[in-house]
């Protein structure tokens, strides 16, 4: 089954928006773990197996494992959330974005040397630095579009002028690009941040209800669930990934570690459907 639908039938199986990321940081590991030489791969696997009946898809981020030379962890981790939980996808948070030979191998590394089901790449190089992830129309591609950072407004909301004339953001260029010229294969989702609830409003009236959208920025980063739902939903009240990280994964560091990412992914799957 290829990332499209497989999202879509999590949705309706699990009845949830929820992403959940998987972003080690060992620091913040309950104590009864740290300091072992298998940590990493442990921790992310007992939050996945407690929130995957919460998860409409799993998104670990591949810079906190390669910081910590734990890449095989993140390979033995996919391969565990594949066989474990075979109805939620996985989105390796990558963020890729180079010259199309170097694309190529970029699109290997997440497809065949990791089994992501899709991966967030950054657009800013151009349609041919994308189009070797475009081409694996199984795969998702996740495109960055109006990021959750405060420094996003540096370069995303510069005006820019189209070939018919109008002026208008750059992430609303992005968005209209993707849609139109590069979403060939019914494979591309957008990354837009819930700290920007208009401008999820405005991204969702340009690409319609048919692409999904990774949404970073609740919990930590202070993202307001209702404003994002009721701005960014589809028609049928799916068409999101709701991502949260660090307030699933950190929700306790003590023994409890588990059952507390566990009531906080049931959490955030309540509050978002209040609101579909």
């Amino acid at each position: 089954m290829d990332f499209m639908r497989a999202l879509r039938q999590r949705w309706r199986d699990a009845d949830s928006l929820v992403c959940v990321g998987l972003d080690p940081e060992p620091p913040r590991f309950p104590v009864a773990l740290r300091g072992g030489a298998d940590a990493v791969f442990a921790f992310c696997r007992d939050i996945a197996d407690v929130t995957a009946p919460y998860a409409c898809a799993f998104k670990p981020q591949v810079a906190h494992f390669a910081a910590l030379g734990a890449e095989h962890a993140l390979g033995r981790l996919i391969v565990h959330l594949h066989a474990a939980h075979p109805g939620v996808p996985v989105i390796l948070d990558a963020k890729r974005g180079d010259i199309g030979s170097t694309a190529a191998h970029y699109a290997s590394e997440a497809f065949d040397r990791y089994a992501a089901d899709a991966v967030t790449v950054n657009p800013y190089l151009g349609h041919d630095a994308v189009q070797p992830f475009l081409d694996r129309a199984d795969r998702g591609v996740v495109i960055l579009c109006r990021t959750s950072n405060p420094g996003a407004a540096d370069l995303q909301d510069l005006p820019v002028q189209a070939t018919d004339g109008r002026t208008r953001p750059l992430y609303q260029h992005v968005a209209e690009t993707v849609a139109r010229d590069w979403n060939v294969h019914g494979n591309c989702a957008l990354v837009v941040g819930a700290t920007w609830p208009a401008q999820l409003r405005e991204v969702r009236a340009i690409v319609g209800d048919a692409m999904p959208l990774l949404v970073p920025g609740v919990g930590a980063q202070g993202g307001d669930v209702e404003a994002v739902v009721r701005q960014a939903k589809s028609a049928d009240g799916t068409g999101l990934l709701v991502s949260s990280s660090r307030a699933i994964l950190y929700a306790s560091n003590g023994r409890d570690y588990a059952a507390a990412a566990a009531a906080a992914a049931r959490e955030l799957r309540d509050t978002i459907n209040r609101f579909r």
